[in-house]
């Protein structure tokens, strides 16, 4: 950057920052798609190439990186990272990052946030992750990472948004998952996550978002889900079966409940309309049967939420034969 210059980089370089102290170097924030008048005055958005270098951990003192969204920055997250003791914050997101995420990343103590979404990391998630006790929002959506969730992952405790969608995870939702009581907003999508979904996710304290769709999940939805503070629930595109339980309630408030393209049968459960409010619906591409309840929420949806069911009849689709 043009603002670089002189040896002093603790004075009006731009994005970085330094203890007013020890006079070393804090934080790095660099953004590439910014509104900063840096980019505005250039006339031109942030673009760069190249890639984070190793001598970025003689930065011990270093509180956090932020190098997000210049499209075009490679290579490999530095392993030497995890040797940097203050390190609160790694924010790398929509980049062309490769390799893995490093496998003792755990050594990180402070690590609040993680985010290496929008690149294109593959490996697993190092089960060294799990030791990351002040960790909150951990963000790796639309990699190539594969393997499993780890099974111990419940041993995050500050954790409130775990983003993983879009990625090749694959094997069961660990039961653990539901003792993190901050978590506010799970996402597991477009994975190839299979087996059962855990019933003790509904029991969730904080839990508002969950969303499971396009992935390999099969057995039936486990009725505390519907009973929940869960608002916005997407199952969609999965392998669930069995009836619907008719166990909606006041408490039930759904902003979004798309069970779409699943194989679930029976009828459509009375008790959804004591739902306190449920906005959009979408039961379509099921084998559910009869007739669809009258009043809300079905008075405001379309046909488009009932389509392609085996047998179910009513308003907004064909009337009931008698």
């Amino acid at each position: 950057f043009n603002s670089w210059t002189g040896a002093d980089c603790c004075h009006k370089w731009y994005g970085v920052s330094c203890d007013k102290e020890t006079r070393r170097v804090a934080d790095i924030n660099l953004r590439g798609e910014s509104e900063d008048p840096i980019f505005e005055r250039a006339h031109r958005t942030g673009y760069m190439t190249g890639y984070i270098s190793p001598a970025i951990c003689k930065l011990t003192r270093l509180s956090s990186i932020t190098v997000a969204d210049w499209k075009n920055i490679s290579g490999e997250i530095p392993r030497c990272i995890t040797s940097l003791p203050f390190l609160r914050i790694i924010d790398l997101i929509g980049n062309r990052i490769s390799s893995t995420i490093p496998s003792d990343i755990g050594r990180l103590h402070r690590l609040t946030v993680l985010n290496v979404a929008d690149n294109a990391i593959s490996g697993n998630i190092p089960p060294s992750l799990t030791n990351l006790r002040s960790l909150m929002h951990l963000d790796i959506r639309n990699n190539q990472i594969s393997g499993p969730i780890p099974k111990d992952f419940g041993r995050l405790p500050m954790l409130s948004r775990a983003l993983l969608s879009g990625n090749k995870i694959s094997g069961p939702i660990p039961d653990s998952i539901s003792r993190i009581y901050r978590l506010a907003d799970l996402d597991l999508s477009r994975n190839q996550v299979s087996g059962p979904i855990p019933e003790s996710l509904g029991k969730m304290a904080v839990l508002s978002t969950l969303n499971l769709d396009m992935n390999k999940l099969s057995g039936p939805i486990p009725a505390s889900l519907f009973n929940s503070g869960i608002s916005d629930l997407n199952l969609s595109r999965n392998g669930l079966n069995g009836n619907l339980p008719d166990v909606f309630g006041a408490r039930s408030y759904f902003t979004v409940l798309d069970l779409s393209y699943n194989s679930l049968k029976g009828p459509i459960p009375k008790s959804m309309g004591l739902a306190s409010y449920i906005g959009h619906l979408d039961l379509s591409y099921n084998h559910l049967c009869g007739k669809i309840p009258v009043g809300s929420p079905f008075d405001h949806l379309e046909a488009s939420s009932f389509v392609y069911n085996d047998c179910l009849c009513g308003k907004p689709l064909k009337v009931c034969a008698n």
